[in-house]
Parts: structure tokens; sequence; C-alpha cells
């Protein structure tokens, strides 16, 4: 059984997959699709984050970017069962222990329904802006999940001792509510790859076309093996962008369109390759016509998943 997710439309709107009538909208359109998510089946909503977009990338990635720790507990109080991903967290703009409260808080308040997602990150700027190492943001990212790991443990305490971070006697609360915080890795290079096999409890690629898909995941299954690690990882992808039914307007030829059981059949392809999630995104003028299309996938595409 593949489980599906979806990035939130609205809270961030880079030119490459927002849609004309995000613009005007705001969080009451934010809520609505929210409850759409929780009341349909969605496994989780997720929300980017970036801290400022300089101006030579404004032009295609905006300088809409909604914080995700304010934004998914907003959505929180919002529903009831649909999961709270950061996709991705940039962390190490911020040290672990700030990262852990916030994050920390959300899964408390949330009743234990944070996926913190997390990645490398990649605009310069925003790194120099808060005195981040953007060279060594891969070295950077691998300590933060391990500081993480302990920030975000049990522990009223928790200890830790890297080569950047440091902390021990220093007490936060609340803890989370999840026993453990499942910690899903974003990226699909070399690295990142290695970073999901060896850190992570999922794997969140960048959107690989899903014939890259195969080599990958067995790439990383053997990483796995070969370092005797056997906890389960949630393998992941970001399918083609979708419309159910028969569109009446220009949906764009990578889209996957039609009868639900066509859908349903091309999807059941990456199953196939052994992805557990599919983050799926669905083209719309409206809300409206953004919320209906949600039930209609939950309703006659995904039971046949």
């Amino acid at each position: 059984m593949v489980v599906y997710g979806m990035q939130l439309p609205v809270q961030s709107q880079s030119t490459l997959y927002a849609e004309p009538w995000e613009a005007a909208a705001g969080p009451g359109d934010l809520v609505e699709i929210a409850r759409t998510a929780d009341r349909t089946g969605f496994h989780y909503i997720a929300c980017c984050d970036h801290v400022a977009i300089p101006r030579r990338l404004a032009g295609a990635m905006s300088t809409v970017w909604y914080d995700p720790v304010a934004t998914l507990s907003f959505l929180a109080a919002a529903t009831e069962r649909v999961r709270l991903l950061s996709h991705v967290a940039v962390v190490g703009l911020r040290h672990p222990l700030v990262t852990a409260k916030a994050y920390a808080t959300l899964d408390h308040l949330s009743g234990g329904r944070l996926i913190l997602g997390v990645g490398a990150g990649h605009v310069r700027e925003e790194f120099e802006a808060v005195g981040a190492d953007f060279e060594g943001r891969g070295a950077l990212l691998d300590e933060t999940i391990d500081a993480l790991g302990a920030a975000l443990g049990p522990e009223e305490y928790p200890e830790f001792g890297g080569a950047r971070f440091a902390f021990k006697d220093l007490g936060q609360r609340p803890r989370p509510a999840q026993e453990r915080v499942p910690v899903w890795v974003g990226g699909s290079s070399p690295a990142a790859v290695r970073r999901a096999a060896l850190r992570g409890d999922g794997w969140l690629p960048q959107g690989d076309p899903r014939e890259r898909l195969p080599a990958l995941i067995t790439r990383l299954r053997r990483l796995r093996e070969e370092a005797g690690i056997v906890r389960p990882l949630t393998v992941g992808a970001i399918v083609e962008p979708l419309y159910i039914g028969t569109p009446a307007w220009e949906v764009g030829r990578r889209t996957l369109t039609g009868a639900p059981e066509g859908v349903a059949a091309s999807l059941r392809a990456y199953a196939e390759m052994g992805v557990h999630q599919i983050q799926v995104r669905f083209r719309s003028r409206s809300r409206t016509e953004l919320t209906d299309q949600m039930a209609a996938f939950a309703a006659e595409v995904a039971p046949h998943l």
C-alpha cells in the first residue's frame, strides 16, 4: 500500500509550480486545503523553508515562502489526523537546539504528527546572512541531523558533542510527543542519497523522472545493508502533476490525466519500484478546483494504489 501526501500550495510560490490563483490566496485557503487533506486520507501536508530570497533569484523563486513551523502549527490546530512535514527544513541555517525547540513544540502541540524533512539548502546568500557555512553545508547537515537525533529524543537534558555543536546540561521541554521523530532526508545527489541511507528514516527525492528512481533506490538499499542498518526506511517520490478526469483547459503535456483507473495504473509503477509514499500535485485554476481534485483522487484513485 502506497500512502500519499502533498506539498501545500500558497505557502511557496516559485514560478516552477505555483498556479496563478495562489497569488491572491491566503490563510483561509490554506486551512480549507489542509482540512480537505485531513478529511480525505492524505498522509501528510508539507511546507517549504527559506529565510530570505536574494534579488537575483526572486524573479523565478518569488519571495513568498511561509515559515514551516508557524504554518504547520497553524494548520495543526485546524486538523486532527494528517501528518505535518517540513519539505524541507534547511536546518543548517539554525543551531540544532533552536530547531529542536521549535519542532519539538510543534510535535507536542499536534499530538505527535511531525515528520521532520531536512535538506542542505542551495541559496548562498541565506547562509551568509545568518553566518552559516554554505561551502560546508553537506558536512554541516550531517552533524546537524546527528545533533537533532539527540535534541529531539526523550531526554530532557540531551547531550551531543561534535565538530561544530556541543551541548549538555541544557534542558528543553516540552519534549516531542513521539518517542522518535522521523527524519526524512531530501535530495537526489550522491551525497544526499548516502545521507538518507545512513542517517534518515525516509528519503525525499527532488522530483527525479521515474526512470531514474530504481537505480537510486537500489543504491539506498545497498548502502543501508553495507552499514548494517535494519530499521525501516520510507522511500518517497514526487510524481508527475495530476488532473483527475478530462481537463477542459491546457494542463501541460507532463500532467497525468484521465479516468481514475488509468491514473492509478500509472502510479502503481512507483510501488513496483519500492516507493512507499508519493507526493502528489494537482493542476488547478482555483482553490475549489484543487480541493475537488484532492477529493476525487482520494475517493477514486487512492483505493487502487
